[in-house]
């Protein structure tokens, strides 16, 4: 498998930005995309980051991650290749997929210390 020769020119890439319209956010200084995820409660959460983890144990590339109650929050970099690269933006998509599969999350109110 040659997966280093699938590195693209990420700031062209159409599917980047497919994900940059929907709130991941590009970290420069790390090569990498971010995105937090806010689920309706910790069962949520977990159940998509296990449906993330098994995937990304089939595809061999997985998130940085970090989870508190109900919000998960990722950043995405293949630290073979030292950045962003086609496989990032790939597994982002998979999880947008698997958090569709939740009941979407109302916004938290200002007061709201559930967390």
């Amino acid at each position: 498998k040659q997966w280093y020769q699938r590195r693209v020119a990420i700031t062209a890439g159409e599917d980047l930005k497919a994900l940059l319209d929907i709130d991941w956010k590009v970290l420069p200084e790390r090569d990498a995309i971010y995105k937090e995820f806010v689920f309706l409660d910790f069962n949520e959460a977990f159940s998509f980051m296990t449906r993330v983890a098994l995937h990304a144990d089939k595809v061999n590339h997985h998130p940085e991650w970090f989870n508190v109650h109900k919000t998960v929050e990722i950043t995405l970099s293949t630290n073979e290749s030292g950045g962003l690269t086609m496989r990032d933006v790939e597994m982002g998509k998979f999880m947008e997929k698997a958090a569709k599969q939740f009941e979407p999350c109302p916004t938290p109110k200002v007061a709201d210390n559930q967390d």
